[in-house]
């Protein structure tokens, strides 16, 4: 069959259509365009109302010749706006693996099919097909172990399910032997939870990982404060292994303390901020990153300002603002009393969003003439241009007219945005 895959949301996600498409490859069926295709799979994020509204309008406008699959998140959060909405052909959760081969059949055979069984972890060495040539990303958990009273996630994901650490590792071999991987990007639903029910920890995986053979980058994705607090020193050792980005993405969430209670986020700001610390004080040139929801309901005028403080002390490189929406099945949607205007919302947002521009650009500027090695991970959207990574995976933007995907540059920074590094090449290495 000819199949498209349209994918929304996170890396996670992104990981699962990499999987899906290295089954259906494997088993014969083509990966194509929207148009060309006999299927569509939509593999759905449920996270913020909007994407789903975006998602949901997307599935409307498929032509009625063309059968649909609809897997990911949103079925598992909102399967009853999608029954009640639109018209597909199958849904499954997140994660399916193989499962994807029995839903082609059944479907091709006129068979509607919906499996909305708990979500077990595939297996790792499933066949996968990396959307980008020299990156890989590398789940290394299903679910987490929170129950944030926003985040519907934990409904799709369900509850922690690790991999080992030498299924983990042997994966990774795999991919330097087998395709052209540079980088690997190691995520879940929060790295930090990882291995706390086989009894192990994200650090000694990082350690193991840092002594495999070979040329490579690591990027560690998200991390919950709270699970960082018992095995930080640990961690800070795994992050001083130079095929460790020093890159850490460390949410905040809210910078009042009450907020955060309501949220049942499982530290202070002070703790937050000790955590914080403890990293750059190691790791000067640390990268951060970090998310904030405004317009939480109890969410005061104060509260707000606190959040826009704490982003001043801790000068995160990267500020992912999100706009509080209720979602179905989680706490925070019947948290009817002090609910926050729309407007205002809207207001906090823009707010927020325009001093994250103004802190990362603050940041950028301590990189003005830097000179050192960047791995080209990425082409630019702009013609002849590409994207590397420091060190510190910080964005440097290079031109050229030859394909770079992969070089190692020497560079030296030119030029500062709010978002990104401008620099000029040196020499490359191979």
């Amino acid at each position: 069959m000819k199949i498209a895959i349209k994918t929304y949301g996170c890396t996670a996600n992104t990981a699962d259509t990499e999987t899906i498409t290295g089954i259906l490859t494997t088993n014969g069926h083509q990966i194509t365009t929207e148009h060309d295709a006999d299927i569509i799979i939509f593999n759905t994020c449920a996270v913020k109302g909007p994407t789903e509204n975006r998602i949901i309008n997307a599935i409307k406008q498929t032509p009625k010749t063309k059968k649909t699959i609809i897997i990911g998140c949103l079925p598992k959060i909102n399967l009853e706006r999608l029954n009640r909405e639109t018209q597909v052909n199958a849904i499954a959760g997140p994660s399916i693996g193989e499962q994807i081969t029995k839903i082609i059949t059944q479907i091709t055979n006129n068979k509607k099919s919906i499996n909305l069984q708990p979500t077990k972890k595939p297996p790792i060495t499933l066949p996968k097909i990396n959307t980008n040539p020299i990156i890989s990303i590398l789940p290394i958990n299903l679910g987490c172990l929170g129950s944030c009273t926003y985040c519907a996630v934990v409904i799709a994901r369900g509850k922690l399910q690790s991999y080992t650490i030498p299924e983990i590792t042997q994966r990774l071999k795999n991919d330097l032997t087998t395709t052209n991987t540079k980088e690997f990007w190691i995520t879940s639903q929060d790295t930090a939870a990882y291995g706390r029910d086989i009894g192990t920890n994200l650090a000694e995986l990082l350690h193991t990982i840092g002594k495999t053979e070979g040329h490579f980058k690591t990027r560690i994705g998200m991390m919950t404060p709270n699970m960082i607090q018992d095995i930080q020193p640990e961690l800070i050792n795994a992050y001083k292994n130079p095929k460790i980005f020093k890159f850490l993405h460390l949410p905040i969430q809210s910078g009042d303390d009450q907020i955060l209670k309501k949220m049942h986020r499982q530290y202070t700001t002070n703790e937050y901020k000790k955590l914080l610390t403890t990293f750059k004080t190691t790791f000067p040139n640390l990268t951060i990153a970090t998310d904030i929801i405004v317009g939480f309901p109890g969410e005061t005028k104060q509260a707000f300002e606190n959040t826009l403080q704490i982003l001043k002390e801790i000068k995160p490189d990267i500020t992912n603002v999100s706009k509080f929406f209720a979602r179905p099945k989680t706490l925070a949607a019947n948290m009817t009393e002090n609910k926050i205007p729309p407007e205002e919302i809207k207001h906090r947002s823009s707010t927020a969003a325009k001093l994250a521009k103004q802190l990362s650009f603050e940041k950028n500027l301590e990189w003005k003439n830097w000179k050192g090695k960047i791995l080209i991970d990425e082409k630019g959207k702009i013609n002849d241009t590409w994207i590397g990574r420091n060190f510190a995976y910080k964005p440097i933007v290079i031109k050229s007219k030859q394909n770079l995907l992969g070089k190692t540059l020497n560079v030296q920074i030119t030029k500062i945005t709010e978002t990104y590094l401008i620099a000029e090449n040196k020499h490359h290495q191979p």
